[in-house]
């Protein structure tokens, strides 16, 4: 259906990190092919870049330049169901007020795809803006700050159907890093559907049954998901009946993956987090991935830690306030995670990619009974992304890091290959980044039929516009790893010694 190739990813770069600030965050050019007569007085720098794409991309391109441009029309048909998944993870920043611009997808971004989404769809289309925050973040301060709710009103004021969703069960109250309430929530009206991926699964063959850690405190639960040859997922519904799904990820650094962009950006499309194996717990030698070397200390903090959350799962009010004290006194004994490898947040994590490449097999294949189509004989569900890189992440991401002005906005059909070059831009190489180097070789439901070193890049900058593996090394950024990943995932020429560096000018653009 697309004139874009699956191997073919698009790089728009612009000059600046900053996005808009006035919502609902329309056009300040009269573009020809904008359908709506709302302007805004302010520079929106990010529905520029969001159109570049789709221009570079050479969608439609016959119809460019006037009122009848419309891109992602060779892509969604009109009367469908689009869902819009943003990265929508936590509302705050631990050192930043302003933060979350660089942690969460913007607004500006989300509602310049919309526009072009709504040009495909036609009025009886229906678009669903739906994820499933961190379960101590607030929905609804995030729809706050990314004024979510502001683009909803516009487009419903004309007609359009626009629903927000939080696809979670439960909202979390948290003082200390310790939940010390849990809020049921409203079930989404699209419901939720389990699936088995039993031997299909990237779990198959590894042996961490029984130690598994989810997210929460009581791990049975993801344990009982993931044995006896069982691998279950239980998925928000509207991922599953919906037409397409349009990930729009931020671009990060993640202490667990070492990337995230769009195949982490679907962990947001559960209905339950606590399914899902982040790490294995124990030693490497014993088949876990806490942590590289795990001495006494750790060893010991592990003990105590899972002890202290049991007692604050199982006794209200106490449980918690111990947890509290107990966090408080370790803290300084044992290390902040901030600076402390711990809980899989490391190269050596084998737990998280096969977890995340699941979930990426349910929704390309998944049905709305819980089977699966059959990858030989039908097509794969409609899986788009345009990546949020104007203002990205580095360092200790997800929800720690610290900001880069990169200006870059990524587009294409194919997941797989917009992470590839999201790595690779980022100055990592692919294959020493499991989630990206695995997704070329998923043994069953394949994600990709070709290899990372197939993908071309179009771009508005040369330096880019050539096959992936053309592009040098010093004409990527050189992001900064987080610390359990650094000097383990950076290409070669990122490894040279500071004078070999400063030789070839590595100067970040």
């Amino acid at each position: 259906m697309s004139g874009v190739l699956e191997n073919t990813v698009i790089a728009w770069r612009g000059e600046t990190g900053k996005y808009p600030g006035s919502t609902p965050f329309s056009p300040s050019r009269p573009y020809p092919e904008y359908a709506f007569s709302d302007m805004s007085s302010e520079q929106n720098l990010a529905y520029e870049a969001v159109r570049g794409c789709f221009q570079i991309s050479g969608l439609d391109a016959a119809h460019f330049g006037t009122a009848e441009w419309n891109p992602l029309g060779e892509l969604i048909r009109p009367g469908e169901t689009v869902v819009l998944k943003p990265n929508m993870v936590h509302q705050r920043h631990p050192r930043d007020p302003q933060g979350w611009r660089y942690v969460i997808t913007h607004g500006s971004v989300v509602r310049a795809v919309a526009d072009y989404v709504w040009k495909a769809l036609g009025p009886k289309g229906k678009i669903i803006l739906a994820d499933a925050p961190q379960t101590d973040a607030s929905f609804s301060e995030m729809v706050r700050l990314l004024g979510l709710d502001v683009i909803r009103d516009f487009y419903m004021a004309r007609g359009l159907t626009f629903e927000l969703i939080d696809l979670r069960q439960e909202e979390w109250t948290t003082r200390g890093d310790v939940v010390v309430e849990r809020r049921k929530l409203a079930p989404n009206p699209y419901g939720a559907i389990a699936f088995d991926l039993g031997g299909a699964s990237e779990f198959a063959d590894h042996s961490g049954a029984g130690h598994y850690y989810g997210a929460d405190y009581d791990a049975g639960v993801v344990n009982h998901h993931h044995s006896a040859g069982r691998h279950e997922y239980l998925i928000a519904g509207c991922a599953i009946k919906c037409d397409v799904v349009f990930s729009l990820p931020k671009w990060k650094t993640h202490k667990k993956a070492g990337v995230t962009a769009s195949l982490k950006n679907l962990v947001g499309v559960n209905a339950d987090k606590n399914w899902l194996p982040h790490h294995t717990e124990g030693s490497p030698v014993h088949g876990g991935d806490e942590a590289p070397n795990p001495d006494l200390k750790h060893r010991t903090e592990r003990k105590v830690a899972a002890a202290v959350r049991g007692l604050s799962h199982r006794v209200p009010v106490v449980g918690p306030l111990v947890h509290r004290v107990a966090r408080g006194v370790g803290k300084p004994v044992f290390g902040d995670t901030d600076s402390t490898v711990r809980s899989g947040n490391w190269f050596g994590n084998d737990t998280i990619w096969r977890m995340c490449l699941d979930l990426n097999k349910i929704v390309f294949y998944g049905n709305a009974d819980g089977s699966l189509r059959e990858p030989q004989t039908q097509s794969r569900k409609r899986h788009y992304v345009l990546v949020d890189g104007i203002l990205a992440g580095e360092g200790r991401g997800p929800l720690n890091p610290d900001p880069v002005a990169a200006g870059v906005v990524l587009f294409g059909v194919h997941p797989p290959s917009v992470d590839a070059v999201c790595a690779y831009l980022m100055g990592f190489d692919p294959d020493k980044v499991p989630i990206v180097a695995r997704a070329f070789q998923c043994r069953s439901f394949p994600l990709s039929d070709h290899s990372w070193r197939d993908i071309i890049v179009h771009s508005n900058d040369g330096a880019w516009e050539r096959r992936l593996v053309e592009i040098s090394a010093v004409d990527t950024f050189h992001f900064k790893p987080h610390f359990g990943w650094q000097g383990h995932i950076e290409q070669a020429a990122d490894l040279a010694s500071p004078d070999e560096q400063a030789a070839e000018a590595p100067q970040r653009p």
